[in-house]
């Protein structure tokens, strides 16, 4: 890499660094509805890493295990979780919406490889969680009330982890690809080095989006006013 393309590099990662809020964006959007995912269905199961410590940041990034998605998303996360349901299993969610600031501290942690292979996004450009269309799970075993085993765990930065990875067990490829196939069929698309990372096709229609979690809360406790 010449010097030019160094000095580039790293005034491009500097404009990021310094980026305060979320990009700049123009287009006619659908209108935000976060709405909590247990309140919709009650019997998904959550396993929200980010609001502990055993996530790849080490720490607390929620400040509570909640998970939500923009509403036609939810609905069609509750669908896959009805269909799944009549085999034997269920959802377990590790994530859902993030805010933007989150997605920021993702970045500014990440390595160059972890950036270079998109294992995080850019804030520059925003994430399709930050749309509260993006979701990570996995499949719960009804019978045992536990996850069931796949090629990679969540979040692991291997080929294991990708889509397509062709090792691993044969339970845990079919196990993997049976939750693609019920994602799939409910207009998801799972993302290309993450087989529990899966966007709602609709994502381009939902602004990027920094509201803290507990700001969706107390304005879902608010009663609406009600005209005379």
């Amino acid at each position: 890499m010449t010097k030019r393309l160094l000095l580039s590099s790293f005034a491009a990662l500097a404009l990021v660094s310094c980026q305060s809020g979320p990009p700049a964006e123009h287009g006619d959007f659908k209108p935000t509805d976060l709405v909590e995912l247990v309140k919709l269905d009650p019997e998904l199961k959550l396993d929200i890493r980010y609001a502990g410590t055993n996530n790849f940041m080490h720490r607390q990034m929620y400040p509570e295990a909640r998970a939500f998605l923009q509403r036609p998303a939810a609905e069609a996360l509750v669908r896959a979780q009805q269909s799944l349901k009549a085999k034997g299993y269920g959802l377990l969610i590790f994530d859902g919406y993030r805010p933007w600031s989150v997605t920021k501290a993702f970045w500014d942690a990440a390595t160059p490889e972890q950036r270079r292979i998109e294992f995080v996004a850019n804030p520059k450009n925003g994430s399709r969680h930050n749309r509260g269309c993006a979701v990570d799970l996995t499949l719960l075993d009804l019978t045992s009330g536990k996850a069931v085993p796949m090629p990679s765990g969540y979040d692991e930065f291997s080929e294991r982890a990708y889509p397509d990875y062709a090792g691993g067990t044969a339970q845990e490829r079919a196990n993997r690809d049976l939750l693609r196939r019920e994602m799939e069929a409910q207009g998801f698309t799972v993302y290309k080095a993450e087989w529990w990372h899966f966007d709602y096709n609709d994502w381009p229609h939902f602004r990027i989006q920094n509201i803290p979690f507990e700001a969706i809360i107390a304005a879902k406790a608010t009663p609406q006013s009600r005209g005379p």
